[in-house]
């Protein structure tokens, strides 16, 4: 199925004001202005699983087949945080 729908673009009123945003892991984003949002919960879990995650593979010796699998396993949970803060900042 598809749908053809013509609309009437909205103009919006044009300002002078700008505001910078930096997005972060702590303060999920800054504001030039000085305000600061805090993470959402969801995501300070998954730092911390993260943070475990790591700390499991540095007691691995390199190059083993654990060393491996724990390293494997970071980069899938990588991925999955890295979809996380696409879903919040979007």
């Amino acid at each position: 199925m598809s749908f053809v729908v013509e609309i009437q673009p909205e103009v919006l009123p044009k300002t002078d004001n700008s505001v910078g945003i930096d997005l972060g892991i702590k303060t999920f984003a800054t504001f030039s202005d000085g305000t600061k949002v805090d993470a959402p919960k969801p995501l300070k879990k998954r730092i911390k699983k993260l943070r475990k995650l790591s700390k499991t593979l540095s007691h691995k010796t390199k190059g083993s087949k654990r060393y491996e699998k724990a390293r494997v396993r970071i980069a899938k949970f990588h991925a999955k945080l890295k979809d996380t803060l696409n879903r919040f900042s979007t």
